[in-house]
């Protein structure tokens, strides 16, 4: 038996050394890691200063100019939405879609929300941990294509306290 488990072994063994010779790949420039920790830390205090209540963000979301803006995926958004609500999913942000939905202003006021605004915590607002929570990326993300005039919803609520739609039949 062990002369068949040497067999076995030699052909990973003969793949696993040049592998683990071989110099570790550069670091790709298009990611960044050290940049997003420095925009995150330079983010942070703004982000604690636009977190506002849900009277404030209803009243504001709803002026002329102003975007409510909802990250979620397709799927979720179609399922249920804060009526009024633009949806780009998060995973879709670049330069040209965002300039697509949000427009040319960069001062355009913009009001986000994500599942961890609901206590409900059903589809399609289930309840993500919360150092993951959807408003977290999408300030820093928002800021970061230079999107300043951003405000959160630092409201957790029900959805039967806010105006709820869906786009499914």
């Amino acid at each position: 038996m062990p002369r068949y488990a040497a067999l076995l072994i030699a052909p990973a063994l003969a793949i696993a050394v040049p592998l683990a010779a071989q110099e570790a790949p550069e670091t790709a420039v298009q990611i960044d890691y050290i940049g997003f920790e420095a925009l995150t830390s330079e983010v942070a205090t703004l982000r604690a200063e636009r977190l506002i209540s849900a009277e404030q963000f209803f009243a504001e979301a709803g002026a002329d100019g102003a975007l409510l803006l909802d990250t979620r995926s397709a799927a979720a958004f179609a399922e249920g939405h804060i009526e009024g609500a633009v949806n780009l999913p998060f995973s879709d942000f670049t330069e040209p879609k965002l300039l697509e939905v949000i427009g040319d202003n960069p001062d355009r006021p913009i009001y986000i929300y994500c599942n961890n605004n609901f206590s409900d915590d059903v589809a399609p607002v289930v309840t993500k941990r919360a150092p993951l929570a959807l408003n977290i990326p999408t300030f820093i993300n928002l800021v970061g294509y230079g999107y300043t005039n951003v405000w959160e919803l630092g409201a957790v609520m029900r959805l039967d306290e806010v105006d709820w739609v869906s786009s499914e039949g």
